[in-house]
């Protein structure tokens, strides 16, 4: 989450996840989830929401008791955050099936050596990157998962080792505009207390090699097209 969670927020996310209509104002620190009539079901529905599009939340997350203590949960869990984007002049199909095809990364991307699915489940697919070595000559390596959504034409991605990382979400979308697809980026993450770089560092460097990667997939997608023409 790249900002705080505020009560507006909550409100919406009881309103979208559970059906329970509050105003913010009814959301005050002290506020008890049992006064509000809030009962165990929507706080269950609350709390996956957050760990699901938000960030990681513990096991039993839906027991707090007031409004403060589950602002003050899900906020103190914030980390790093980075949204980037790029137009590519190719079709929506192209583009969708080019970028995920996980077996075909270490074509697209200049950073990985290798792609390995391990599971593969529908739209779900388990998998491990392997890295090209660094400055240093380490290799890094990690197994992600991702669920691909052809109809909205999003995907939801998390690192299950997570190395260096408390948590990793990433969100990509793809929206048709004039001149061709709009593929966005939105990670959310938090580094662990003793990685090498804190959650500043991280979202400079992936804000730096990030648009480096979009470029270099923009340019073979859109050669595809070329040849294809």
């Amino acid at each position: 989450m790249p900002t705080p969670l505020t009560p507006a927020d909550l409100a919406t996310l009881l309103s979208a996840a559970a059906g329970v209509e509050l105003l913010p104002a009814d959301l005050t620190p002290e506020a008890t989830f049992e006064d509000l009539s809030v009962d165990s079901l929507a706080m269950l529905a609350v709390v996956a929401e957050i760990h699901r599009n938000h960030v990681p939340m513990p096991e039993g997350a839906e027991k707090v008791a007031t409004v403060g203590e589950l602002l003050d949960l899900v906020n103190s869990r914030t980390g790093g955050h980075t949204d980037n984007s790029v137009l590519i002049a190719a079709p929506m199909d192209l583009v969708w099936a080019r970028t995920n095809d996980v077996t075909g990364w270490p074509d697209l991307f200049s950073e990985y050596a290798s792609a390995q699915v391990l599971e593969r489940d529908g739209d779900r697919v388990v998998f491990r990157l392997t890295m090209h070595p660094d400055e240093q000559g380490r290799v890094w390596s990690w197994v992600s998962e991702r669920f691909a959504d052809p109809t909205t034409r999003s995907v939801r991605a998390q690192r299950i080792e997570t190395g260096p990382f408390e948590y990793m979400h990433i969100r990509w979308t793809y929206q048709e505009v004039p001149g061709g697809v709009r593929m966005r980026w939105v990670q959310d993450f938090a580094m662990k207390p003793d990685a090498p770089v804190d959650n500043a560092g991280m979202t400079a460097r992936i804000d730096a090699n990030t648009p480096v990667q979009m470029a270099l997939i923009k340019e073979k997608l859109e050669a595809l097209v070329g040849s294809a023409a």
